[in-house]
């Protein structure tokens, strides 16, 4: 073995210099010759051998380096070049010739050309000789490569280069005209096998027997494991293996464009922490354009609303995900005034719908204030949103025991993994320019402007929009322009990471009237970013994005203008945008930032040419091999075929010229280098000069030369193409981005490869053939080398010029995923076990999802390649294909998946022309091939169309230096065949005509001929066992290829119709078995097997094929040499040939007995009456007819019950035919009216299996549970098949083998203890038996915490009813939900754990074990968690233990049905079909088209049947199989239907509510309950019991349905539910009266059923022909082998206890699905959820109703009275709130005089819900220190739900209701506390919110009291008001400062006094101070006056407090100065009295 290289030239150097060159293989190197003074060329012409020991492996790479030779210096490196050697490894030889790339990785001119040739010893890879390859010599051996490969996706197994077609790659480097030649294989992960000689040849399917023997001999030969193997499937497409074609895509109809009917429901419940004082709060629910309001809340910042919305809409489903859902709060909305807004929460509707259940459930959204990023959170909203499309179903939770969720921050309403603190971050959107618009105006105009002025304008003046999270912004309108250059960014403020999910980018037309979309591209932000620990931020480009819409042609009115707002497949290239986005996270603390969140548009800087990449020039290449199946429709003018790539090729409406002065500046400007797309535009197909190249003058050729059509047959034309085959070729100008599109296409082959062995697993499992595990296995061995085939294959060159940030940041996520998926994918492999396959396939599908999503890439590059069928120069259809399939690499996983092959292409009718039946016809099919690559790689674009050739070059007048494409090739080479065509049957067909069958024929379709079957009329399941013979079939190309690789065959079904043309009803491929002429036919490829091939009609499937083709090869013997065909055999069918016995299948001999119970519904037949209906049974041939019913009015009965017949049937139960049902009404004179039909489509549920003798159906203790497992009293109580079993089962063996089954009189907690298997013939104790209660109580106690009231355990027996159990029963559902949720996450993380310890090399061992034990602890965490979160703290946490006595019932939050297999057990219900079936866009749904039910079963067995079952005892020949069955006669039954309540009604009135009442109909009596309805509820509580009595079989159908009332008009349905009370009447699960869980002869768990549990049992024994019951001492009890214990005495209503065997009864009762044979679950007294629907809402839910029905027959003992299951009423309390003191209140007033801050405090309180009963203590003046005294009295009198935890309401919504509606709102008491102002408004100081069942103990003194009392309210321990009736102490009151933080703004004293009504009137109370028992009156300080009241002394007390000492100094200063002018005053006197009295 050796590597030569063989080093020819370097061009392109720079510079003069010594040149030298080194090239490295294996670290080996050689240096060539120094060649001296080279120039711009060196040729070194030297030849490299590397001897090798090893094969050369197709990752090792070459590297060539070219050096500038120094003789005193190092050398200096010009340029390196790298080459992975696969291709080398795989052929042998390659000369290449590619650019060096220096230091920097940067590619240079400089170029080198290397010729490498490899040989091996063997001769398997290639030898080189002569310069030409030679063919490769057979292998004697006969091996072959058994590829992996879905049959499903049409191909199947055999010989050639082990290569599914559509999957691997040509790549011959050389090119040939003619003759054979080793083509390469598509090699993500096998060793490649050598070429098969074709007589060596292995089966195209594979027989299980053989497969381990296959594996042995495969496994020698390249170690291919035989978990790889792949097993031939039944509903294949097969297909020889080849690499010359790709597999057809079947689904023909464009799924996204359709209107769909989508539901969105939201509830928001309540409203917490709104920033703001003393709101008034409204919630605004937006969708779109919608907006509906919740009521106004008065005087509070945590509003309770619960709220019901409904919105529908009809949409496409693209536009529903985008629509914004907008939750806003509003202060003081009212219809004068808007309100301000508090703060919004947006989401688009996507991302509800991708959560799981689509729905987000109680989850708090959190609010922010779009004008003001840096203000934080403005408060949640508690909302459940769910989104509902077509048939989807909702899972809600159980809604009759909310507990709040406080736990805010864990609930946050964000999708998972979404950080909860969102930040807020700028999305900068740049839009740069864009290029190739089309026309938008008309011409007429610029023409008159041209002539007169001489301008000359672009018709479209374009801007961009963007539309991101309901924001818009527009750039601005460049006028008349197709090369618009913007150099424009639009800026939105959003959360990050926003929870909407696409930004909308539009090119839009600016027009004076309305603006018009041009093209609309979608970015998705996950495919740009990646939320990962190593993840980025949303960045893209700056990258061109290609826009599709309708065709470039401009007309007025556009039919596809949906096309160009994004909404369906695009069917031309509109343009493309030159885009960047980019994300910034801001930093809201800055000071600099703009707060506001609209969006901006600002200018940015130009970007370079070169930003986006190397424009390269590239060729595409097509040639079309067949046009066949071409519409009729067309009419016969010339057709031909356009190709175009983006505008190149367009020749009717592709040029849109720029104006003659851009086109002259550019010319200048640009010159040669970018030679722009428009420029480079083609204008005509002859044009000149424009297209001449550098190279060579090759002018593009884009469409084929016009062709007349041909008729094929009826309904198709072809174009007679035979031996010339037309030809096109393109040159284009584009980035070369082409490293984008190879990684897309190397995730994208693995995917398919994997997708295809997914579908084969799957297959595999579906046929219930062997080794399902192996195929996993080999599956996941191909996924995890593909893996690390990526990494190594992208990692290579990653700077190419143009890489933008996003291609670096994708590349690394890409290989991380990857690297990651293949590591998981090893691991999973070896975890692959029989019984764990379907687990792990789920797994790998998710694999599957993640490589698609990968694979996509947003930043694109080169446009999508459009054929359309041209014909009178108009477009007609067309058909799409992605630029990436066809690319072309030397990398073979790099190359697109149909590159270079020959694809079967369907063209369909564009926009919504292909929607329906008008897309599902094809419009022509295309045999085409396509190459797209660079145009200096072309040299290879031949290599992979068949053989046999010539090229027809057109004629050249210039000489033609390169070598020109052909434009058309001519095939020499002819090959004549006949195709054998075998039609045995179809099944399940569409129902085509309005009879509800159809009259089917297939028409089979191959290459240009076609033939059909005959008509086979009203059926679905035709057997046409008919030969279609196609002879001298012409196929062009080498006879080996065409034998690997014959064109496909297309069948398509028709239903003939007498008037006009035949209806299409679906079509499906298949491709033949081909034998050559010098092959044996003979095993094992022929003769061929019959198989399944799934029949398409549109997108959605419409039954299955049974057929088999062969190709057979005429050699020059002519058909003389073909097998022999046998004659027609049955002369009545003419000469129609059979299905050869070779092919069709060995029959066996059965029986099939037919059980005929009933008729029941049938509707009228032309509008007739049925009147006397007969079954007819048809199978295979054969068949039975019922008796006739004579009255079907009187009695709907068959009086025949069982009858038979035998037919001859495959031995293969998969082929086995379908049964037919047809119901005829005999009507008079012989005529027979077709009613209605129904096909069993498969019989497999009715083969009958005899029993088996060593089998005992003893259930182990793993099959105990089936969907709930009922917790009783804190155990468990057993139900069938559960994921659960509360104790791990524990085997026990005892001599006897007894099993105890032990049950307490009292029973506290019921444990399975003790299951063991035993043998049918031993006796069998179950035991049942745990005593825990004294555990449990002290336990309890324990728990208890300090300052908790002891609460008595015993519960009154009197306070207990039918409720009390209900909601025990409700919480035990919840918790076992919980229960589930939590095993489900541990089983999750056990996963990850498993996958991390892989990666971190632990032993799985080490890891903790999973078993019983381990999910017990994590169920317990689980439980913790959950109590932790909810308020119910304290004694709450054990309110479940608190109530140990309650019996509980089963709360199925489903049907009944569902549960029980629709009570099939032994009476099954056909539906009977008639009229034309609906298609998903038609309103036509199936439910319309049932016209009745037939009620019988079937059994079919192979004959001749054992003796054993016939010697029975008591066996009845006339009953067949169907022993021990009541009699069909006539049954009076009284009905009893409780309806409990109805949950989340769909809204009737205009208020957004309803006003429900019940309605139940039977038969012809209807019971309204119309003057019970209920005012304005959406989830109302009836609490009904009806009556009805009923006669089966005439009335068992009962409907209850939901009605809104209306005061005027009629009323409207709501909803509807249906229940089949017959079936559940004769069912063996005994569906007429639950059994309850208990035994009791009074109080609230009364025994309902007129038949005590021992009565039941003895007759339940005596039906199933049972030994037993036998009651024995010591409470056992015996039935069949099986022993049972339990207790015997019972307490009567006076307390006396007396002796009973009725529990022991109901032991076995509960425990009877454990004895053998008859054994099965009885059903449990139960309540069942039901959805309601509505026929003019199809497939929607319009709410659920809980419900259940009890029978009892009439001649039974009549049944007591019905229990009483009203509503309860809600008890009247009184709450007496004495307000004491306030302490610590902020001051808000300053004093007028003195400026002292003080308040004018007082306080105000009421019960949520009742605002307007507000109560005002009075006020306490100047408070100067935050005290109060008001010894002040609030009273409330409310009524409250004690079960609901519910205060309820009756008012009136508003003066114009008719009546009071009644509303549930949590009891919660708001204190505030305000300052009173006299002339301004009121300020609010603080509040507090207490609710009243679980708030915070207060404080003993007002210091003890602090704000934590609030804010770590749930670590606190709680109490509530209705159990410790009177508290006292201390709250804190809060309010939130400028900050958004919580601060204490004071403290109350009060004392709360709960009081039923009774006691309130015995001992009254006034309000405030008042009488009776007066408070007294408080000792306020002497300042606390009103200053109106008496101003002068409150002066003088506030002047005294401030200025004492000043007051005092300034009244000394006043006297003193009044003593002074005294004195002076009468001195003046005294003096002269003095003087003048001397005298005197």
């Amino acid at each position: 073995m050796a590597l030569l290289v063989h080093l020819k030239t370097v061009r392109d150097l720079r510079g003069k210099g010594d040149r030298i060159a080194k090239v490295t293989f294996r670290g080996l190197s050689f240096y060539t010759r120094v060649l001296e003074n080279c120039e711009d060329e060196a040729r070194f012409d030297e030849m490299f051998r590397w001897p090798i020991a090893s094969r050369v492996d197709e990752n090792e790479i070459l590297e060539l380096q070219v050096f500038n030779y120094s003789k005193i210096f190092t050398n200096r490196v010009i340029g390196t070049f790298r080459m992975v050697l696969q291709k080398v490894a795989e052929e042998g030889q390659l000369e290449v010739t590619d650019t060096l790339i220096d230091d920097n990785n940067t590619a240079i001119r400089t170029s080198v050309t290397v010729d490498i040739k490899y040989t091996t010893m063997d001769g398997t890879v290639g030898v080189w000789s002569d310069g030409e390859f030679l063919d490769v010599p057979g292998d004697p051996e006969g091996t072959f490569q058994f590829e992996t490969d879905s049959l499903l996706s049409g191909h199947s197994h055999g010989s050639g280069s082990g290569v599914s077609p559509g999957r691997s790659i040509h790549g011959i480097p050389t090119f040939r005209k003619a003759g054979k030649g080793v083509f390469s294989a598509m090699k993500l992960h096998k060793t490649k096998s050598s070429r098969d000689d074709h007589k060596k040849d292995e089966p195209a399917t594979l027989d299980m027997e053989d497969l381990d023997r296959k594996a042995l001999r495969l496994g020698g030969f390249g170690g291919l494991d035989p978990d790889c193997i792949s097993l031939a499937s039944v509903t294949a497409v097969t297909t020889n293996v080849s690499n010359k074609r790709s597999k057809p895509d079947i689904k023909m109809e464009p799924s996204s464009g359709r209107h769909v009917d989508y539901q969105i429901s939201i509830t928001v419940v309540e409203a917490r922490q709104l920033v703001g004082l003393n709101m008034d709060p409204v919630v605004c629910v937006e969708i779109g354009e919608d907006k509906k309001y919740t009521s106004m809340k008065e005087s509070t910042n945590c509003p309770y609303y619960n709220e019901y919305f409904v919105f529908d809409f009809h949409v496409p489903p693209d536009v529903m995900f985008d629509k914004i859902l907008k939750l806003s709060v509003i202060h003081s909305k009212n219809l004068l005034r808007s309100g301000t807004l508090v703060g919004t929460f947006k989401l688009d509707v996507g991302t509800v719908y991708s959560q799981p259940e689509h729905q987000f459930y109680h989850k708090w959204a959190m609010l922010s204030d779009p004008d003001d990023i840096t203000a934080g959170c403005k408060g949640y909203i508690k909302c459940d949103i769910a989104v509902v499309g077509k048939g989807d179903n909702i899972k809600t939770p159980h809604k009759a025991n909310e507990t709040d969720e406080d736990d805010i921050e864990g609930n946050l309403l964000l999708p998972e993994g979404v950080p909860l603190e969102r930040q807020w971050a700028r999305f900068y959107v740049k839009i740069y320019r864009a290029e190739g618009l089309p026309k938008m105006n008309t011409s007429i105009m610029a023409n008159v402007k041209k002539a007169f002025i001489g301008e000359n304008r672009d018709l479209v003046d374009p801007y961009v929009q963007v539309v991101f999270a309901g924001q818009r912004g527009k750039t601005s309108v460049q006028k008349s322009s197709y090369e618009p250059i913007w150099n424009e960014q639009v800026v939105f403020t959003e959360m990050f990471p926003p929870l909407c999910k696409r930004i909308k980018v539009q090119i839009r037309d600016s027009d004076k009237v309305n603006d018009v979309a041009i093209g609309t591209h979608f970015i998705d932000l996950r495919k740009i970013a990646n939320d990962g620990d190593k993840g980025f931020l949303p960045t893209m480009g700056p990258a061109w994005v290609n826009m599709y819409g309708s065709t470039r042609h401009y007309t007025l009115i556009d039919e596809h203008q949906d096309l160009n707002e994004g909404l369906g497949e695009g069917v031309s290239f509109r343009a493309r945008l030159l885009i960047s986005v980019a994300v910034e996270i801001l930093d809201t603390t800055s000071t600099e930032i703009v707060s506001s969140t609209e969006v901006q548009v600002e200018p940015v800087s130009n970007i370079s040419e070169s930003a986006t990449g190397k424009i390269e020039e590239f060729f595409l290449f097509g040639s079309f091999l067949e046009a066949t199946m071409i519409d009729r429709k067309i009419g016969d003018k010339p057709i031909s075929f356009e190709v175009t790539i983006g505008n190149y090729g367009n020749q009717i409406d592709g040029v849109s010229k720029p104006t003659a002065a851009k086109k002259k500046k550019k010319k200048e400007g640009g010159g040669g280098g970018e030679s722009d797309e428009e420029e480079s535009e083609l204008i005509q197909q002859n044009s000149s000069e424009d297209e001449a190249d550098d190279d060579g003058d090759l002018v593009s050729v884009s469409s084929t030369p016009p062709m007349k059509p041909v008729i094929t047959d009826r309904n198709y034309f072809h174009l007679p193409y035979f031996e010339k085959k037309p030809c096109i070729y393109i040159k284009s100008w584009w980035q070369d981005q082409r490293r984008r599109l190879y990684n897309s296409n190397i995730m994208d082959k693995i995917a398919d490869k994997m997708e295809e062995g997914l579908n084969d697993v799957q297959e595999v499992i579906k046929t219930e053939k062997a080794y399902p595990e192996r195929r996993l296995r080999g599956v996941l061995e191909e996924l995890s080398t593909g893996c690390n085939r990526f990494v190594t294959l992208a990692n290579k060159d990653q700077n190419q010029a143009g890489r933008t940030k996003l291609d670096k940041e994708r590349l690394k996520s890409c290989m991380r995923e990857m690297e990651s998926m293949g590591q998981q994918a090893k691991l999973i492999r070896s975890q692959v076990k029989r019984n764990t396959v379907r687990d792990k396939l789920k797994m790998v599908q998710n694999f599957l999802h993640r490589l698609r999503f990968l694979a996509d890439e947003p930043q694109h590059s080169i446009p999508d390649v459009f054929v359309w069928m041209m014909s009178n120069n108009k477009r007609i259809a067309y058909a799409r294909i992605p630029s990436k399939d066809i690319l072309y690499s030397i990398v073979d996983e790099e190359t697109g998946r149909d590159c270079g092959k020959v694809k079967a292409v369907f063209l369909r009718l564009p926009g919504k022309k292909g929607f329906g039946p008008a897309g599902w016809t094809v419009q022509a099919k295309m045999e085409i091939y396509l190459w797209l690559g660079l145009n200096k790689q072309r040299k290879d674009f031949l290599s992979g169309l068949p053989n046999g050739f010539e090229e027809n070059k057109a004629p050249r007048t210039s000489p033609c230096l390169q070598s020109v494409p052909p434009v058309s090739l001519v095939y020499n080479m002819k090959q004549v065949f006949q195709l054998r065509a075998h039609m045995y049957q179809a099944r399940s067909l569409f129902a085509a005509d309005s009879s509800g069958l159809s009259d089917p024929f297939a028409r089979v379709f191959f290459s240009t001929h076609s033939q059909v079957t005959e008509v086979l009329s009203e059926t679905l399941c035709p057997t046409w066992d008919q030969l279609l013979v196609f002879e001298d079939v012409e196929l062009f190309g080498e006879a080996g290829e065409l034998r690997d690789d014959p064109p496909i065959i297309v069948v398509e079904v028709y239903d003939q119709d007498t008037v006009g043309k035949a209806e299409f009803i679906g079509r499906t491929f298949a491709k033949p078995i081909t034998k050559m002429c010098d092959e044996h036919y003979g095993p094992p490829r022929f003769p061929p097997q019959l198989e399944y091939y799934q029949i398409y009609r549109g997108n959605s499937t419409a039954g299955d094929l049974l057929a088999a083709f062969e190709l057979l090869q005429i050699g020059q013997g002519g058909r003389a040499e073909l097998p022999p065909i046998d004659g027609p055999t049955d002369s009545e069918r003419g000469p129609i040939l059979p299905v050869p016995m070779g092919i069709r299948p060995i029959l066996s001999r059965y029986r099939i007995e037919v059980l005929f119970w009933g008729l029941r519904d049938l509707k009228r037949v032309n509008l007739a009456l049925v009147d006397r209906p007969r079954v007819d049974i048809e199978c295979a041939g054969r068949g039975v007819q019922s008796a006739l019913i004579q009255n079907y009015k009187k009695n709907p009965n068959f009086s025949t019950l069982v009858k038979w017949f035998e037919v001859d049937l495959p031995e293969n139960e998969l082929l086995h035919p379908p049964l037919n049902v047809r119901v005829v009404d005999c009507r008079a004179f012989g005529r027979y009216t077709l009613v209605g039909s129904h096909a069993v489509t498969s019989l497999r549920r009715f083969i009958y299996s005899p029993p088996d003798k060593t089998h005992n159906n003893w259930t182990s203790a793993a099959r105990l549970m089936n969907g709930y497992m009922v917790l009783t009293n804190g155990g468990s109580q057993s139900r069938p098949c559960s994921p659960y079993s509360r104790t791990p089962p524990r085997t026990l063996s005892r001599p006897a083998g007894d099993v105890t089954v032990n049950m307490d009189a009292d029973p506290s907690v019921r444990k399975m203890d003790t299951v063991v298997k035993l043998d049918t013939t031993s006796d069998a104790v179950v035991k049942v038996d745990v005593n825990e209660e004294k555990e449990e109580k002290k336990k309890k106690k324990k728990k208890k915490k300090k300052g908790e009231v002891e609460e008595d355990d015993e519960t009154d027996e009197s306070m207990l009813d039918w409720w009390s159990k209900y909601f025990a029963s409700i919480e035990t559902l919840m918790e076992i939900l919980r229960a589930q949720e939590a095993a489900l996450a541990e089983a999750e993380e056990r996963e990850d754990q498993e996958i991390a310890a892989e990666g971190a090399d632990i032993k799985p061992d080490d890891l903790p074990v999973k078993g019983s034990k381990g999910k017990e602890k994590s169920r317990d965490k689980s439980r913790n968690k959950e109590k932790k979160k909810s308020h119910h703290a304290g004694e709450e946490t054990e309110k479940h233990s608190s109530k140990p006595k309650v019996d509980e019932l089963l709360v199925y939050n489903k049907e009944l049905e569902a549960e029980y297999d629709n009570f099939e057990d032994w009476l099954h219900t056909f539906n009977l079909y008639r009229g034309k079936a609906g298609d998903d866009d038609e309103a036509a749904l199936d439910d319309d088209r049932i016209v009745g039910r037939f009620k019988g079963s079937m059994c079919m067995y192979k004959l001749p049947l054992s003796e054993e079952i016939t010697r029975e005892v008591g066996f009845d020949p006339n009953m067949g199989m169907f022993q021990s069955i009541p009699h069909n006669d006539p049954i009076n039954v009284l009905v009893r239907v409780f309806v409990v309540r109805a949950t989340d009604l769909h809204p009737a009135d205009v208020n957004g509510k309803a006003d429900p009442y019940v309605v139940i109909k039977l038969g012809k009596s209807e019971l309204k309950d119309k003057e019970n309805y209920i005012s304005k509820q959406l989830n109302p509580v009836f609490g009904k019991a009806f009556d009805m009595e009923a006669t089966f079989p005439m009335e068992s159908m009962l409907t209850v349905s939901v009605y809104d009332w209306d005061l005027v008009g009629t009323d409207d349905l709501i909803g509807e539910t249906k229940i089949d009370l017959e079936n559940r009447f004769y069912s063996k699960h005994r569906a007429t009266c639950g059994i309850a869980n208990s035994y009791s002869v009074h109080g609230y768990n009364v025994w309902r059923d007129p038949m005590k549990p021992s009565q039941i049992l003895a007759k339940l024994c005596k039906e199933g022909k049972l030994d037993g019951p036998h009651y024995g001492p010591g409470g056992r009890v015996k039935v069949a082998n099986r022993v049972f214990m339990g207790a015997t005495e019972i307490e009567d209503e006076n307390g006396l206890k007396k002796q009973t065997d009725e529990h022991l009864a109901l032991t076995v009762l509960k425990h009877w699905e454990e004895i053998p044979r008859v054994g099965c679950k009885l059903i449990p007294e139960h309540v069942e959820t039901r959805p309601l629907l509505n026929p003019d809402h199809p497939g929607i839910e319009q709410g659920r109703i809980e419900m259940w029905v009890d029978m009892f027959p009439m001649d039974m003992p009549a049944p007591g009275p019905a229990i009483d299951i009203s509503p309860r009423k809600p008890k009247n309390f009184e709450l007496r709130v004495i307000i004491w003191n306030t302490d610590d209140v902020v001051l808000e007033d300053d004093a007028f005089m003195t400026g002292e801050k003080m308040s004018d405090i007082y306080v105000r309180g009421w019960l949520k819900g009742q605002q307007e009963d507000k109560q005002d203590t009075d006020v306490h003046y100047h408070s100067l220190t935050g005290e109060g005294n008001f010894n002040w009295r609030f009273v409330y009198p409310f009524d409250y739900l004690m079960a609901e935890e519910k205060i309820v309401i009756s008012k009136k919504e508003s003066m114009f209701s008719w009546d009071e509606t009644e509303y549930k709102i949590p009891a919660r008491l708001t204190l505030q506390v305000w300052d009173a102002d006299h002339f301004s408004a009121d300020d609010f100081l603080g509040a507090i919110e207490l609710d009243l069942n679980r708030f915070p103990r207060g404080a003993k003194t007002a210091k003890q009291c602090s704000i934590n009392m609030v804010q770590n309210q749930a670590e606190l321990p709680c109490i509530s008001i209705f159990k410790q009736k009177r508290v006292k102490g201390w709250w804190p009151f809060v309010a939130r400062d400028e900050n958004d933080e919580m601060e204490l703004t004071g403290k109350v004293e009060a004392e709360l006094h709960l009081m039923s009504a009774e006691e309130a009137e015995k001992s009254p109370v006034g309000l405030g101070r008042n009488e009776p028992d007066p408070l007294e009156k408080p000792n306020r300080p002497n300042t606390s006056l009103s200053w109106m009241l008496n101003p002068v002394r409150v002066v003088c007390i506030l002047v005294w407090r401030q200025y004492k000492l000043h007051c005092a100094l300034l009244l000394g200063a006043v006297l003193g100065l009044l003593f002074l002018g005294l004195l002076f005053f009468s001195l003046p006197s005294a003096l002269s009295y003095k003087i003048f009295n001397v005298a005197g």
